[in-house]
């Protein structure tokens, strides 16, 4: 009897045992070697391109792409702006009293002068002329100054003008500065020849007149 229990017990032992191992072992796992064939696919890249706008902060809304020039200044029509040099002006006939032949004097005038030779109508550089004369005769008390213009297109001549009396300096001297635009407007002309004559006198009439003085001074509207 004893020997049946402890039979019984050491199956019941090895049965338990073998139930234990059976839930114990895991089966094993399968691995396979290789993809099946239709598992097997070319992979795919896709690029996608992505435009990032960067929004600057604290930035004016408009920039201008260079410093604007300042807007002009007005200059005076008779000043130059102070960047540019000023202009040349045009070489005045001589440096100093031009000499009138005396022979021209007839006898009654001498040192017979002029300040240049060319004068105008508008041009502020050579728009007055002066003529200085000295009388010999005692009894010439005033000298009168006649001129007329030749027209050196045509050679046309007009008639002569009185421009009206010398201004005594002195010693029998006489002078007097005509302007360019103090020419008679009837007379005169763009281009034309400036002749001129010295009459002396005294309150009981003419003592003596000079030569013609002709085609010796140019006249012109503006400047030569």
């Amino acid at each position: 009897m004893k020997r049946i229990l402890i039979h019984r017990t050491a199956s019941l032992v090895a049965f338990l045992a073998l139930i234990l191992a059976a839930c114990g072992t895991a089966a094993p796992a399968v691995v396979p070697t290789s993809a099946p064939p239709e598992a097997t696919q070319t992979p795919v890249v896709v690029v996608e391109t992505v435009v990032v706008t960067v929004v600057p902060t604290n930035v004016p809304a408009e920039v201008p792409s260079a410093t604007p020039l300042p807007p002009p200044t007005d200059v005076p029509a008779t000043e130059l702006p102070a960047t540019q040099p000023p202009a040349e002006e045009p070489a005045a006939s001589s440096g100093g009293p031009i000499p009138i032949d005396e022979a021209l004097g007839e006898g009654l005038f001498v040192n017979m002068t002029r300040s240049r030779n060319d004068f105008s109508l508008r041009c502020h550089v050579n728009k007055e002329i002066t003529f200085n004369v000295t009388t010999t005769n005692p009894d010439v008390t005033q000298v009168e100054f006649f001129y007329r213009f030749e027209d050196r297109s045509n050679g046309a001549v007009f008639e002569w003008i009185n421009a009206g009396k010398m201004i005594p300096t002195g010693g029998g001297t006489y002078t007097m500065t005509l302007l360019g635009d103090h020419m008679n407007p009837n007379f005169r002309k763009p281009n034309s020849w400036f002749d001129y004559q010295f009459i002396g006198s005294n309150p009981t009439g003419v003592i003596g007149r000079s030569e013609k003085i002709v085609q010796t001074v140019t006249y012109t509207f503006d400047c030569p």
